[in-house]
């Protein structure tokens, strides 16, 4: 029986079960490879080089189009974690109000959003 897909790479999507070694954080995951190609970035780097978001580069309409889906996925996969963690919280026993504290938000507002 194959292995489940418990969680996948926040920068390159690939999933556990296609990768080596998952490090999980809080709500996002990164994958060996993705690990390597970030040593060697950091590496390579300039230490006086500006720090810009991805976004802000100038890129090509078509490349800003590919990028869509893969932050859409991720995006979705945050929002899987954060409703499998505020689970958790429950089911130890944490109220509405100290999941809407913890979030900072309204316990209604979790209540309607976790619920």
């Amino acid at each position: 029986m194959p292995a489940a897909v418990i969680a996948r790479c926040s920068f390159c999507a690939k999933p556990n079960t296609e990768v080596e070694t998952m490090v999980g954080g809080p709500g996002v995951f990164i994958c060996d490879g993705c690990v390597r190609l970030c040593v060697s970035v950091i590496e390579g780097k300039p230490s006086d080089a500006p720090m810009i978001a991805p976004w802000e580069h100038d890129l090509p309409l078509e490349q800003v189009l590919q990028n869509l889906a893969p932050v859409s996925a991720a995006t979705t996969q945050v929002q899987e974690n954060l409703a499998a963690w505020v689970g958790k919280a429950r089911s130890l026993g944490a109220t509405w109000s100290q999941v809407g504290e913890a979030l900072g938000m309204s316990r209604q507002s979790a209540w309607e959003r976790f619920a």
